[in-house]
């Protein structure tokens, strides 16, 4: 980028791009602080209620889809790397590979999205969908416990706003590309890529807890379905 190109990237509130990329670097760091204690208030409502009705989670648990899953968990680990690659690719200035880094970055969360789909449409099937949409199916004649719905509550309060969290990253990431296309950034002007890595990243550390803890608490349940 020439000189002009970089100095015209720098806000008029601060005095070059080092001290605008610090105080980029802050305000994702404080507003991530407050998405862990957003998080943090389901994750504490979650540990009370699964301490209070555990037989009911568990219950609750075995009809999650443990391989889709895995699977998933697999998806968001390499969109991290993807997601990194881009960063790295946009430190060196190589606007082509960003843009194919955040690209396949975008299609990984796409593909997350649509597993998270296509779990939602089996619980609707099967008729998981706490209110007035719950009529699960009697397995061998015996109604699974009412307190099941909270588990379910839950788990798509919980993965809803991740997966919301989600398309919101997948819109940022179509941002940058645009930006990167029309030769906005640069190895002295990077700051917007870096830090919504940040949020990528922190997105799928979310999914990291929330895969074991709705999942895999039934496994040593034996069902017939997932």
């Amino acid at each position: 980028m020439t000189e002009h190109g970089t100095a015209s990237a720098v806000a008029h509130q601060f005095d070059d791009l080092e001290q605008q990329r610090e105080a980029g670097s802050l305000g994702m760091w404080l507003f991530l602080i407050t998405e862990i204690m957003f998080f943090g208030g389901m994750f504490t409502a979650y540990a009370v209620y699964r301490y209070a009705y555990y037989n009911a989670f568990i219950e609750g648990s075995s009809h999650l889809n443990v391989p889709l899953g895995a699977a998933n968990t697999v998806v968001l680990i390499v969109s991290s790397l993807t997601m990194a690659l881009a960063v790295h690719a946009a430190q060196r200035g190589k606007k082509k590979a960003m843009v194919a880094w955040l690209a396949l970055t975008i299609v990984l969360g796409g593909a997350f999205l649509g597993v998270k789909v296509v779990e939602y449409k089996d619980k609707y099937d099967h008729g998981l969908i706490p209110g007035a949409l719950w009529n699960p199916k009697h397995e061998g004649g015996v109604a699974p416990p009412a307190e099941m719905q909270l588990f379910f509550s839950l788990y798509f309060a919980m993965t809803g706003m991740h997966a919301l969290h989600m398309v919101i990253g997948i819109g940022i990431m179509l941002a940058l590309m645009r930006m990167a296309l029309r030769g906005r950034f640069s190895p002295e002007y990077y700051a917007p890529v870096e830090v919504s890595g940040l949020y990528w990243h922190f997105v799928d550390i979310v999914w990291i807890f929330l895969f074991p803890l709705l999942y895999l608490i039934g496994l040593h349940v034996v069902k017939g379905h997932g």
